[in-house]
């Protein structure tokens, strides 16, 4: 019974959440302290392989069939996922996270990375086709969709006042670690 009541309290923590979204208010040493975009304080160790990417803004028509894209949907009134943000990966990581899961950007949020096999401009806006190894999805994307790409960056940019996302993982110790860090460059706050 002990042990039953036990698992039963592990299974109602809260998960570990694997990415934060943020302000970096200082960097000490290997330690990246960032503001949440909810107001909490974390702290981040560097880990020594860190890979620093920036985002650009690019137009949705960069947006070519056979790109392979990552993009935050939501459920769209007419049953097609509606588009909250769409991100290219540049080549040499074609077939990260590929496939759809769910997303913890907004309520009823996904993330589908998958390749472009249809790009379709209509009346009602624009519509891409996307195929990953389990299936495929319709995407619409609206003219304010913001649109951004991948581009090599480093730990210089991690500075006070600029906005991430962490993607980060609990250390046996309890403290957290990161070893990718997406910065947007020129104003832009990372879309996902």
């Amino acid at each position: 019974m002990v042990t039953a009541s036990t698992l039963y309290a592990i299974a109602q923590q809260p998960p570990t959440p694997t990415r934060v979204r943020g302000t970096v208010a200082g960097v000490d040493g290997d330690t990246l302290a960032v503001k949440s975009r909810s107001g909490e304080d974390v702290k981040l160790h560097m880990a020594g392989n860190i890979v620093v990417l920036g985002l650009t803004k690019i137009a949705l028509s960069d947006v070519k069939v056979g790109s392979f894209i990552g993009t935050t949907t939501v459920p769209g009134p007419d049953g097609v996922p509606k588009a909250v943000e769409v991100h290219v990966f540049p080549e040499n990581m074609r077939g990260t996270g590929e496939g759809s899961r769910p997303w913890d950007l907004k309520p009823n949020s996904s993330m589908t990375n998958a390749t472009v096999a249809q790009s379709v401009v209509s009346n009602d806006g624009h519509t891409l086709l996307v195929k990953y190894k389990d299936g495929e999805k319709k995407v619409a994307v609206s003219p304010d969709t913001p649109i951004v790409t991948y581009v090599a960056g480093d730990k210089s940019e991690l500075k006070a006042g600029a906005r991430i996302i962490a993607f980060m993982k609990k250390l046996p110790d309890g403290s957290l670690e990161t070893d990718r860090v997406s910065v947007g460059r020129d104003g832009i706050t990372p879309p996902m």
